[in-house]
């Protein structure tokens, strides 16, 4: 029995690595993590059987696939982390005097019965830019309780009116720039003046992999994806992994960066707390440009089933090229002779 359960297991997770072929595929990769532990519990007691090698090989392999999670999934200590110097009001400083921003990613549920939760966390945090999902009417009434500290926004209905989406931000929008809406309201899109430099700031919602309708809305949203600007930050409830087929395919479509994961963000609402470990890590941020992610960190649960995520980023300033030293020595001799003439 332990050797069908291996072998069952070894099918299943061989089938997550062929997600570009078929999303069906890609639905076996989300539980790569999962599969390689069983197949490995499995694999344990047959290595005192004749199956031994069968066993040492489908160990080798549950590892071999683990590690493939391992670079998304443990959080990178970035170094500027360290090099913090004081606080400025309510962001950090990076040495050379460069702000530090908040974004804070929410999946609110679109029934969460503790609303008040999710506002006395962004009291508390106060960050610059929130990107929100599964924004129901219960929750445009709720969000209208802080209109006086997130003016700048946009709400994007979603069809079931459950799986709406929301941008709030306390920095305004760009001059001349319009936050916009997809024909479905599962991305919202702001261009944000964060001290003078303009930020495409989006927020996403998609819903649920083969067999669902993910791969499809995913290209339906590919135009969105590709129109974020050089500089942009998103964030979203992917419902995938950042291992996934869908995640690189999002990834690519926008020419963005997935930042590591800080671990499992989802897990079933009926599940006690101390099972997070076996949740999905499926609460992602993407990147480009000037965007400089410093961290990812979870908080503390507000009543949804998912975690929401505290974001720290800068932007990079842009470096002037030098100039070539012999270059510069020729134009002053041409200069010199001009006088001389």
């Amino acid at each position: 029995m332990a050797f069908v359960a291996m072998l069952v297991f070894s099918v299943a997770l061989v089938a997550g690595f062929f997600g570009t072929l078929h999303p069906a595929f890609d639905s076996f990769a989300h539980f790569r993590v999962h599969l390689a532990v069983l197949m490995a519990l499995c694999a344990l007691p047959l290595l005192a059987t004749s199956f031994r090698l069968q066993a040492a090989t489908a160990l080798l392999f549950a590892v071999a696939a683990f590690a493939t999670t391992s670079n998304v999934l443990v959080p990178r200590l970035w170094p500027v982390q360290a090099a913090y110097e004081a606080e400025a009001g309510d962001h950090a400083v990076y040495p050379g005097d460069q702000m530090v921003y908040r974004l804070l990613q929410m999946n609110l549920r679109f029934n969460n019965p503790t609303p008040k939760k999710v506002l006395s966390l962004i009291g508390r945090t106060n960050p610059d830019v929130i990107t929100l999902d599964e924004v129901s009417e219960m929750w445009t009434t709720e969000l209208g309780y802080i209109a006086s500290a997130y003016p700048y926004r946009i709400i994007c209905p979603y069809p079931n009116g459950v799986f709406g989406v929301a941008l709030l931000s306390r920095r305004p929008f760009a001059a001349g720039t319009q936050p916009r809406c997809d024909r479905r309201g599962a991305m919202a899109i702001a261009t944000v003046d964060f001290g003078g430099t303009d930020v495409d700031v989006a927020a996403m919602h998609l819903t649920w992999p083969w067999p669902r309708n993910q791969s499809r809305q995913i290209g339906g949203l590919s135009g969105e994806f590709a129109s974020l600007g050089e500089t942009s930050i998103m964030a979203c409830d992917c419902n995938a992994v950042p291992w996934s087929a869908a995640v690189r395919r999002v990834a690519g479509l926008g020419k963005l960066t997935v930042a590591p994961s800080p671990g499992p963000t989802w897990l079933p609402i009926k599940l006690p707390e101390f099972l997070r470990f076996a949740g999905l890590p499926i609460d992602l941020v993407f990147s480009k440009g000037a965007v400089l992610i410093h961290s990812v960190s979870r908080l503390e649960n507000t009543g949804s089933d998912h975690l929401p995520l505290m974001v720290e980023f800068s932007l990079r300033q842009e470096q002037k090229k030098p100039v070539d030293e012999q270059e510069t020595a020729t134009a002053s001799v041409r200069q010199n002779g001009r006088t001389r003439g």
